[in-house]
């Protein structure tokens, strides 16, 4: 049985030496830098603010949620003009969220689409950015409050016409609830501060995270057919939105972008299952996307390179040598002591690097992720990676609107009443257009039939 002590210490020693080289060259490249600050670029603009649109999709949201949502909104200190579009998508619970419609009703900015049916978060989106003509597009979760300045300090770092996304810095609004949403906010911290920044060093952003991203719209007018069809088998794609159009973002040009002080605060998983099961969601689309940025890495810095071999070929090591270590054990009855140490010492080197940078000791507690990661999540991963072409939500159900059925989309608010991109105001109610191929309809608007 030598042959599993051999394979699990190779395998181990290959992910350590992965991973030093890969988290030292991003830690290096994720430092900020005096090119990045905000307020050198807006010294060197005379362009007056961009008016901007916030989409905010919704379904079944628990009021509470929703209201603080919409009243990070509302606080938005930002010069230019600004518009809410929240489309409600076909939710059972209207009766309990009306309430918080109806606190916005005498606001101006605030326009409210209620779906009659359930089409999923993708098509909940495209309806009212196809009804919206702000010059920049702002993605916010329902789930999700923005700081008071983040439409500002988004809105300054999309000043670059190259730039066609931006995302904020995430963290867990509810982070002080359980051991999980603890993890899962230095989770998101490092997603942010280490892999985000690092990629953004180079423009490519690999995916701007949805509960906070703002879009240029006239980059998202010519992907928003793209954005719309998405298939995997032949079968349509529903999940994994945010990071689908960041990856289409890059392959038509633009750069994509994160700011870090633009914070947002978003609803996390509190328990395992729901955590396991939303991970499972973005593995598979992680691992759907990540075969169509392949076609991208050859005009990239050779980093992205690094960043998607780390990424992918190191927790497929750490699984090979997790498992034959616990074969080994299991076999043999001897303890991989070389395999345990690496990753420990590993585990404690990558949580020390974090809280200094953080300077937050909390990161050391972050050590206990590594068991996580090893008997959950990569089991999940593996899973994911056999079911690639199951696109169920898993957190909920979605009825998909068959071929052929009308929707009527009902907008209200009659303070609110912005010209669309079509010319045709906004409000009251919107009588239904015959779609041939079933899906949203506004009228008024060329492109409101869905493709999928």
């Amino acid at each position: 049985m030598d042959l599993l002590a051999t394979t699990s210490t190779v395998a181990v020693s290959c992910y350590a030496m992965l991973s030093t080289v890969y988290k030292s060259v991003q830690a290096l490249y994720a430092l900020p830098t005096d090119g990045s600050s905000l307020s050198h670029e807006l010294a060197h603009t005379d362009a007056g603010p961009p008016s901007v649109d916030i989409i905010v999709p919704c379904f079944n949201e628990d009021p509470k949620t929703l209201s603080a949502c919409l009243e990070s909104i509302a606080r938005q200190d930002y010069a230019g003009q600004l518009r809410v579009y929240v489309i409600d998508d076909g939710s059972a619970n209207r009766d309990v969220v009306g309430p918080v419609h109806s606190a916005y009703a005498d606001d101006p900015r605030f326009s409210f689409i209620l779906l009659r049916q359930n089409v999923g978060k993708r098509k909940a989106q495209i309806a009212a950015i196809r009804r919206s003509s702000g010059e920049l597009v702002l993605n916010v979760d329902s789930d999700t409050t923005i700081a008071a300045d983040v439409v500002t300090k988004l809105a300054l770092k999309m000043q670059n016409p190259e730039i066609g996304a931006a995302m904020g810095q995430l963290a867990a609004s509810n982070r002080s609830d359980t051991w999980l949403t603890r993890l899962i906010d230095m989770e998101y911290w490092l997603a942010c501060n280490e892999e985000r920044a690092a990629q953004a060093r180079f423009g490519a952003v690999m995916c701007c995270c949805g509960p906070c991203a703002m879009y240029r719209r006239s980059a998202l007018v010519l992907l928003l057919d793209q954005y719309e069809t998405q298939l995997f088998r032949g079968k349509p794609s529903d999940f994994g939105e945010d990071r689908h159009l960041t990856i289409l973002m890059l392959k038509a040009g633009f750069r994509t972008e994160y700011v870090p002080d633009a914070i947002a605060a978003t609803v996390v998983p509190d328990r395992l299952g729901p955590y396991l099961r939303q991970q499972l969601r973005w593995a598979r689309s992680t691992f759907r996307d990540t075969l169509l940025a392949l076609r991208l890495l050859p005009g990239l810095d050779r980093y992205l390179t690094l960043d998607v071999i780390g990424q992918n070929l190191g927790p497929l090591l750490l699984a090979l040598s997790s498992l034959t270590a616990l074969a080994q054990v299991a076999v043999t009855a001897t303890v991989p002591w070389w395999t345990g140490l690496t990753i420990t010492s590993m585990t404690l080197i990558r949580c020390g690097v974090a809280a200094f940078r953080a300077r937050q000791i909390r990161f050391i507690g972050f050590s206990l992720h590594t068991p996580i990661n090893i008997f959950l999540l990569l089991p999940v991963k593996a899973y994911a990676l056999c079911t690639l072409s199951n696109s169920d939500w898993l957190s909920r159900k979605i009825a998909n609107s068959p071929t052929g059925v009308e929707e009527q989309v009902v907008v209200q608010n009659p303070n609110a009443r912005p010209k669309a991109a079509g010319g045709s105001e906004i409000g009251g109610e919107v009588r239904p257009t015959d779609c041939s191929r079933g899906s949203l309809s506004v009228a008024g608007t060329d492109n409101a039939c869905g493709r999928e």
